[in-house]
């Protein structure tokens, strides 16, 4: 792990510097241990981080948009706690930097791999909320999410959305997204996913989660529909 990423610097740093936490939020799922049946490795800290981001981004739009119903609301929550955002946070601090890899990992290109940097950055957040409770968390979330939650005056559609309700609005089937090609070892997989619009043509999108894939098979149809 590199002494001179960002992400060691600041509060992060300072919370868990000393904390076996760190090493387990930064350690990718193909070179960590298993201890009685126990794996050490980032993703429980995940599947933690995670809840903890939605809460701190839902209640943080709740209080800044007074005046939007839930349905603005959900549209801003789903377009601040998606991969894209998690993965422009964990750039922001170095984290692919500090990451722990399997050398198979790291020839792969992994420490720029944005599946790796949106598990790890929302295990940094469980790791951060375990060690400090939900004010060490809170902190770090608004320090980095807030001015991204008032960028946008409108509330954002993701691609698969828009997609949707430009069809619904044609009286077409709703898009149809398949997965046509997958390849890769389990922890390091590859998907290419097909999304169809009946009558309208397709497109398609690889990347190393199936929902990264779908989302940018959408905005590429979105692209050729619009």
């Amino acid at each position: 792990m590199s002494q001179h990423a960002p992400l060691l610097e600041g509060v992060v740093w300072e919370q868990l510097r000393e904390s076996p936490l760190l090493r387990q939020a930064l350690t990718h799922p193909s070179c960590g241990k298993t201890d009685k049946g126990v794996a050490y490795n980032n993703q429980r800290l995940e599947f933690l981080g995670d809840s903890v981001l939605g809460m701190v981004v839902a209640d943080m739009l709740y209080r800044m948009y007074p005046q939007e119903q839930e349905g603005e609301l959900a549209r801003r929550f789903a377009a601040l706690v998606c991969g894209d955002i998690l993965v422009q946070v964990a750039r922001s601090i170095g984290l692919g930097e500090a990451l722990i890899l399997s050398e198979s990992e790291e020839e792969n290109g992994g420490r720029d791999n944005p599946s790796n940097l949106e598990d790890a950055c929302e295990a940094l957040i469980g790791a951060l909320y375990l060690d400090g409770g939900f004010a060490a968390a809170h902190a770090f979330i608004v320090q980095h999410w807030s001015e991204r939650a008032q960028s946008v005056s409108e509330p954002p559609k993701d691609p698969k959305t828009a997609l949707q309700e430009w069809a619904q609005a044609r009286g077409l089937p709703l898009p149809l997204y398949e997965v046509v090609a997958s390849s890769g070892p389990a922890h390091a997989p590859r998907f290419t996913i097909r999304v169809s619009v009946e009558g309208s043509g397709y497109a398609e999108a690889e990347a190393n989660a199936k929902r990264y894939a779908e989302r940018e098979a959408a905005r590429l149809l979105m692209e050729q529909l619009v």
